[in-house]
């Protein structure tokens, strides 16, 4: 079994109870709209699109995290940690009184242009071959990592990512989920 890191399609947002996030997204609607900002709709399009993503959550984080601290300042390393649902516009982090089952009893949801903009800075600090990595696929990433894919690639695109893979994972991981969740206007979140 283990965590996943998934897209939610607009059937599941709009769901209510344990087989849905529509307690989450109406408290988001609620608060979006006290800020005087529109409604979040997850467009129908993702619905069954071959645009769903998911990757399994399973390398130690330990050397993330330390690249993470070392990288990033006090304030923008919870935006990239701390969240459990990522929406794919610009957002200062919201924590809501609603709990899912991986985020206890709040939910906090963050934009993913900025974690976007996190993960590249993270991506260029270890020198990541972005245009190596495998994009589209179901557990793409997770396979190319952990089936030896990326260390075939060490040898042709050697560089910091390489020393720990682990933590390459992470990075790309971030990266990709803030793409995915931008380009389909999804919201991401831990299954």
């Amino acid at each position: 079994m283990g965590v996943y890191l998934v897209s939610v399609t607009a059937q599941d947002w709009s769901q209510p109870g344990e087989d849905g996030y529509g307690d989450v997204a109406a408290a988001l609607n609620t608060e979006l709209q006290r800020r005087g900002l529109p409604p979040y709709e997850v467009p129908r399009t993702t619905q069954g699109a071959p645009g769903w993503f998911e990757e399994k959550v399973s390398p130690s984080m330990d050397g993330f995290v330390a690249l993470c601290r070392t990288r990033l300042t006090d304030a923008e390393l919870p935006a990239l940690l701390d969240w459990n649902v990522l929406v794919p516009f610009a957002l200062e982090e919201i924590v809501l009184p609603v709990a899912t089952a991986h985020s206890g009893e709040e939910t906090v949801i963050t934009g993913a242009p900025r974690v976007l903009a996190l993960a590249e800075r993270l991506a260029g600090a270890i020198e990541l071959p972005v245009d190596a990595l495998p994009a589209g696929e179901n557990l793409a990433l997770s396979r190319w990592f952990l089936n030896g894919e990326a260390e075939q690639t060490t040898r042709t695109r050697p560089g910091p990512w390489a020393e720990d893979r682990d933590t390459a994972f992470y990075v790309t991981l971030y990266l990709r989920a803030a793409q995915h969740s931008i380009r389909h206007g999804c919201p991401m979140t831990y299954s």
